[in-house]
């Protein structure tokens, strides 16, 4: 291609370009995946397929304020805890988190491993709040890449009121 973007990825090139992801705010989060849509060349959306191991974690829960965000699961099963209450979720299942959104996490307690793909927006600045850890952080896309700072006082997450 001459622009540098490869619009066809096929599954076993795909594949090689899985990486492990881990989240700092919980020890227990590991996943492999592959930015589909950063191989494509995109920039104003992103789409990964995401492979979540038995045992393990996505991300800490968290909620964006200003990045939408979907989930959709393709084989296996996980534990969708989302605004407080939690999910099986298995093949064919669809999680959309408008903004600002509720907090939500994704946790494999099954013996097999958890296929699904994920995306949203991608813009160049979000809010993310971690309820679980009492944080806040802004998320600055930068030239050298993605960029968090914490936020000073904790704010009440969104989500279901007390």
């Amino acid at each position: 291609m001459a622009d540098g973007k490869k619009p066809l990825w096929r599954a076993g090139d795909i594949a090689p370009t899985m990486r492990p992801f881990t989240q700092k705010l919980n020890p227990n989060s590991l996943f492999r995946a592959a930015a589909l849509s950063r191989l494509a060349g995109m920039s104003r959306a992103h789409v990964s397929l995401v492979r979540l191991p038995p045992g393990k974690d996505s991300f800490a829960y968290h909620a964006h304020m200003l990045e939408e965000e979907w989930i959709y699961v393709i084989s296996g099963r996980a534990m969708a805890e989302i605004d407080g209450d939690t999910y099986e979720v298995g093949p064919g299942d669809f999680m959309g988190f408008a903004t600002p959104s509720v907090p939500h996490l994704m946790r494999n307690a099954f013996d097999e491993e958890c296929v699904y793909l994920m995306g949203g927006e991608d813009r160049p600045i979000d809010v993310l709040t971690y309820p679980h850890d009492d944080k806040r952080y802004l998320l600055m896309q930068t030239d050298k890449g993605t960029e968090f700072y914490e936020l000073g006082e904790p704010i009440k997450p969104f989500g279901k009121a007390d």
